[in-house]
């Protein structure tokens, strides 16, 4: 028997992982233990987001949250380790670049356990961002990286990585087999919808905790939506700093919705605006062009074949993009697996393990 203990602390990490759970669940010589750090706490979480999404439901509930970066990932690497000394995984599993990421790579490591990265080699090249310090180090003491892309497999190389003692792995994306699983379950939301709309999201602290950046994003928003509804499922974070800072809406905003939701506008809008990185390959995945709200992205090839584009925070630049930008429509290139992800990163651990 193969015992994986897999560390998760938010939500997006949950609906990536249940495609991994659904596969390992294949495999009648493979036990999984998933641990819940507490890391985002999201309401949406019930028994019922489990159910709905066909996601196990997470055997530790650990509680951090509401910290800074320090005592957050301080007192998950303490909890996370007791966790491991008990179960004695053979592997740990850790997803993308949270402050449960790191916490959980470094217990892992400390307590020689063998550490599988899912999602690794990705780099915005931006050291100002937390979870490019989470992600760095976590590929650092990884001894199986799975990469979603060839540029996150390029990334590694440069850095050196074929010296270390680690095996590399170009998985494909675990992201596109989740979205094709759940496109069958998505769920139009309950508010008016047009035919034709604008899906967008702003989250990032570079985007929202400045002022200048938010109110031309904004200003760019209102300006499209005068001629297509634009619909802006909004944190209430974020619509706090609005109201307080008086900045003119005149578009369609929404509290954040479920995922099957999301899904479900995704699939349906006619072009996608954002800061998130998720969405940009969901938009892809639904054969959707997307304008990025950044100045980077850690998704180079959906750049480089057209799929997207970076408009940053100007308002001028925004808008040209979204008039006189010429998209690619051929979404039959495969940038990120074609929904074998899960299946690669199975096929991989039990060839570690024979």
């Amino acid at each position: 028997m193969i015992k994986i203990l897999t560390i998760l602390g938010a939500r997006p990490q949950f609906i990536k992982a249940g495609t991994v759970s659904r596969e390992i669940a294949k495999y009648d010589e493979i036990d999984e233990i998933i641990v819940h750090t507490g890391q985002h706490y999201d309401a949406n979480m019930s028994d019922i987001f489990f159910d709905e999404m066909q996601i196990p439901k997470p055997d530790y509930h650990l509680d951090i949250n509401g910290l800074g970066h320090g005592a957050m990932t301080g007192q998950m690497l303490e909890a996370i380790e007791k966790v491991l000394i008990d179960e004695k995984p053979d592997w740990v599993m850790v997803y993308g670049d949270t402050n449960s990421t790191l916490a959980g790579a470094l217990a892992a490591s400390k307590l020689h356990i063998k550490l599988a990265h899912i999602e690794a080699g990705l780099r915005s090249f931006n050291m100002k961002m937390p979870e490019e310090v989470n992600r760095i180090l976590t590929d650092r003491v990884s001894d199986l990286l799975f990469c979603p892309t060839d540029s996150a497999i390029g990334n590694l190389k440069n850095e050196g990585f074929d010296q270390f003692a680690c095996k590399v792995v170009k998985s494909g994306d675990v992201m596109q087999d989740g979205a094709m699983f759940y496109r069958h379950l998505a769920k139009k939301p309950d508010f008016d919808i047009a035919n034709d709309y604008i899906l967008s999201t702003i989250h990032r602290a570079e985007n929202t905790d400045d002022i200048v950046r938010l109110t031309s994003i904004i200003e760019s928003l209102n300006t499209l939506n005068k001629e297509k509804q634009v619909i802006v499922p909004l944190h209430p974070r974020t619509r706090k700093i609005i109201e307080v800072n008086s900045i003119k809406t005149e578009f369609t905003m929404i509290a954040p919705v479920g995922y099957l939701e999301m899904v479900w506008l995704i699939d349906h809008c006619d072009i996608v605006l954002t800061d998130s990185g998720g969405l940009q390959k969901e938009a892809f995945f639904f054969q959707k062009p997307c304008i990025t709200l950044r100045d980077e992205t850690e998704w180079v090839e959906l750049i480089e074949n057209r799929f997207n584009v970076l408009a940053g925070a100007d308002k001028d630049k925004i808008l040209d993009v979204y008039k006189n930008f010429d998209f690619s429509d051929n979404f039959s290139v495969d940038l990120y697996g074609r929904g074998l992800a899960s299946s690669c990163i199975m096929q991989e651990l039990l060839k570690e393990n024979i």
